[in-house]
């Protein structure tokens, strides 16, 4: 297989994520970097040991040797690469979102398809372990027909962590364009595209103050809703209703539950960010021959009834930061190039995502249902044995 050359834009903290996993995999290969300024792309390329290093994103997308570039670049910058990429003849493997604005997602994927190229985007965290083993229970019928279902990620904000949150509390970002697509591309990747939306939404205040470390004091003006609730009818049937809130100092919620005929199947998280963001963990399911869930440290050692936890084989199951498998869906698009295919983390299914989150706001703001207008083919489950069948 002839390796796919990739040029990656954007060297903060998640690159060295990315580019330690790409190591990994004989079917792509990291030959250049960009940032801005040269002597940081320098120290990168020279970490990594990465042949060429840019001082600008533009400089490396016209190098005539690579064929993919990876945009991990902050979101406002995703489109403008994006697009140069496309134009450039080069296939593109983007973090989310997609694109600030539907429009603009809509632009990327329709020049992709006209130029014969491939784009992907993540998150690709549903390929991981535990949504993908919710996968094999739906598709295998152990749940019946999914019907119902809610996510939930219920936190206060980055101010109490992040070193520059303001951006967090601007258009682009707030609860559903932070951590939305990790929950929703989720759902997309279980239950297909969705048909309308639903929403309303808030905001706890008007501005926010960061309470320690070196900005301690500072006043962040608060310029998106910050708590929002949306019932997303999928074209299945299902009915999922999305919580996507800064406003909440603690919740016992879990992450996600879908609801079957034959049973519930749930990822029960404490942590507001480790639900569908992290690739693996615990999958609970519960079915009518079960009369209640159970704490494994509790269950009594004469209950013969089935154990929630669903067993696990399923590649890529780890729950830890240090094994954080990132990169997974550009080396699924490295194959779906070679075999002809669409990439499972896809350009399509990203932009569905977009619309669904456009729709949200666009509902909560008007007093409206939102009718989508795409769609996607629902990506193929993860065969076990990745990548050697892919």
């Amino acid at each position: 297989m002839k390796k796919l050359r990739v040029g990656v834009i954007g060297i903060g903290d998640i690159s060295n994520v990315y580019l330690n996993n790409l190591k990994k995999y004989d079917a792509v290969e990291v030959v250049a970097c960009a940032s801005r300024g040269l002597e940081k792309a320098q120290r990168k390329a020279a970490e990594h040991g990465i042949p060429k290093a840019y001082a600008s994103g533009m400089e490396l997308i016209a190098d005539p040797d690579i064929d993919l570039v990876l945009n991990l670049t902050t979101p406002q910058a995703h489109y403008e690469y994006n697009l140069a990429a496309l134009k450039a003849g080069k296939h593109v493997y983007t973090e989310k979102p997609l694109a600030m604005t539907f429009a603009e997602g809509k632009e990327l994927v329709e020049l992709a398809k006209e130029k014969g190229l491939l784009i992907g985007c993540a998150p690709d965290t549903f390929l991981g372990g535990r949504l993908q083993n919710i996968r094999e229970l739906i598709d295998s019928g152990r749940l019946g027909r999914i019907t119902g279902g809610g996510a939930w990620f219920v936190g206060h904000g980055h101010e109490f962590h992040h070193p520059a949150p303001a951006f967090f509390y601007q258009p682009g970002a707030g609860p559903l364009y932070d951590m939305g697509p990790y929950y929703v591309t989720a759902l997309l990747s279980l239950l297909g595209p969705v048909r309308r939306v639903c929403a309303m939404a808030t905001r706890a205040a008007q501005t926010r103050s960061v309470p320690s470390g070196p900005a301690k004091g500072t006043v962040l003006p608060v310029d998106v809703d910050t708590h929002i609730n949306a019932i997303l009818e999928f074209c299945s049937g299902a009915q999922v209703t999305l919580t996507c809130s800064f406003d909440v100092w603690d919740s016992e919620l879990p992450r996600m539950e879908l609801y079957g005929t034959e049973g519930t199947v749930l990822i029960d998280e404490k942590d507001p960010i480790a639900g569908p963001n992290l690739f693996g963990g615990d999958t609970l399911m519960r079915t009518p021959g079960e009369y209640r869930w159970a704490d494994p440290e509790r269950r009594p050692e004469n209950v013969d009834t089935p154990w929630p936890v669903v067993p696990n084989c399923h590649p890529f199951n780890s729950v830890s930061h240090a094994e954080n498998p990132r990169g997974i869906g550009l080396v699924d698009l490295a194959y779906a190039l070679q075999n002809g295919r669409m990439p499972r983390a896809s350009g399509d299914m990203a932009l569905h995502s977009l619309e669904v989150m456009e729709c949200i706001l666009r509902s909560a703001r008007e007093h409206v249902f939102c009718e989508t207008t795409t769609t996607f083919e629902q990506p193929k489950a993860l065969p076990l044995h990745f990548p050697e069948e892919n």
